[in-house]
């Protein structure tokens, strides 16, 4: 269901539960500096929106002089017209701000993501190696262990594992937001190496994951590979826009709520008695959590020097709800296998509607929403309203739990049309 971006409505309880799924920290130490006396706001933002008037639209930057061994540097001539608001922007106040953060996400570069190649962890760490003798034995005791999983447990895992395979969906998003975009694919800037370096991460993630439930032989892998081919062909839209403030609070609620769900799953697994997949979504849920205090990082940042503008993206996308990456899903058989893969993670607790809710007390608390100063009557508005939302949501989300543990077991082509 989506609301109006002023509306002051709970969102129904039916709304809530279809947006919640198994999904898919730092907090800045910058003081609160008000919109009146904060130089980046009070001068260049507002001078961006006088630039806004003569902006021109984009296409390919005129070519520098040429010499003969020399090529024009279209990188740097972008970068320099997007700094200047010489590109047609949405958002021109809001590029200012991201712009100026470069120097943050660069120091992130080597604190928040890890170093890549031989020095990672790689999929092959957890799984068996089919190159070694007694390979055999191995993979009899990883598929016993296996075995001991329930397959509600699967299918979660399945599910799980299916939002992570879209990965190129979410990388495409990051490149949407405004002055985060790449514009050729290997830019240098800090925020396009993060996006990189954040998508080489995750690809490990759904890589793991499709290898351990191939070795189960528990799962339809085919069925399985079909649902990933379906979500990334249909994609999804998350109402941010292009605008980078919501997409920073989307992406850090999000990294929270995939965390939340692998170290749920680790816990089942552990529990069942399958130490290898709680090894495994307890590795997954480390790096959610390293990239989800970068995002939150970002956000408060953002609050530090536009709190009207960020409060104003955090409430418009939270009343508008927060949409999960797999809400497109289907094996081509089943069209509401998302809505059952959500019922079906409520019921074990992996992800529920009243995670849903803590998750946006937690960023209300994290980003200190109640104390930030300064602000005009509409900023003061959005402030009030958001502080109240993740009550409301919470006793809307507590009330749906009796019923969702009294909905019927679906049958899922995943487990060879078993029903969970």
């Amino acid at each position: 269901m989506e609301t109006s971006n002023t509306s002051t409505s709970t969102p129904g309880a039916k709304a809530l539960l279809r947006g919640t799924v198994a999904a898919l920290a730092i907090s800045s130490s910058l003081a609160f500096v008000a919109p009146s006396s904060h130089p980046l706001r009070s001068t260049a933002v507002a001078a961006s929106r006088v630039t806004r008037q003569r902006a021109v639209a984009v296409e390919p930057p005129a070519a520098a002089p040429a010499t003969k061994d020399a090529k024009p540097d279209w990188e740097a001539d972008f970068r320099r017209r997007q700094a200047s608001n010489e590109l047609m922007h949405v958002y021109p106040d809001k590029v200012e701000v991201i712009t100026s953060l470069e120097p943050m996400v660069e120091g992130m570069l080597t604190k928040l993501l890890l170093p890549t190649g031989e020095k990672a962890w790689q999929p092959q760490d957890f799984v068996p190696d089919l190159t070694k003798e007694g390979w055999e034995e191995e993979v009899k005791e990883f598929r016993e262990k296996a075995a001991t999983l329930p397959d509600e447990t699967l299918v979660v895992l399945v599910g799980d594992m299916v939002t992570e395979e879209a990965l190129p969906t979410y990388q495409t998003l990051l490149n949407t937001f405004e002055g985060v975009d790449d514009p050729t694919g290997t830019s240098p800037s800090a925020w396009c190496k993060w996006t990189r370096g954040w998508t080489s991460e995750e690809n490990r993630h759904g890589d793991l994951l499709n290898r351990y439930l191939y070795l189960t032989g528990r799962v339809d892998m085919r069925s399985v590979e079909c649902t990933i081919q379906h979500l990334i062909s249909s994609g999804f839209n998350p109402k941010i826009k292009k605008d980078p403030y919501k997409g920073f609070v989307y992406t850090s609620f999000q990294e929270r709520a995939t965390k939340i769900s692998h170290q749920n799953v680790a816990r089942l697994a552990n529990n069942a008695g399958d130490g290898n997949l709680g090894l495994i979504c307890s590795k997954i849920a480390g790096d959610e959590s390293r990239h989800e205090k970068a995002y939150q990082a970002i956000f408060k940042e953002i609050l530090n020097r536009d709190p009207e503008g960020g409060l104003k993206s955090f409430y418009e996308l939270m009343t508008d709800q927060i949409t999960m990456p797999a809400v497109m899903m289907t094996d081509g058989h089943d069209p509401d296998l998302f809505e059952h893969f959500s019922i079906t993670a409520q019921k074990l607790g992996v992800y529920t509607a009243v995670d849903y809710a803590n998750i946006l007390d937690h960023l209300v608390e994290i980003w200190d929403i109640e104390h930030i100063g300064g602000l005009s009557g509409e900023g003061a508005r959005y402030q009030e309203k958001l502080c109240k939302l993740g009550p409301r949501y919470l006793k809307l989300a507590e009330m749906s739990l009796d019923r969702v543990k009294k909905m019927p077991k679906t049958p899922y082509s995943w487990i060879h049309g078993r029903m969970a």
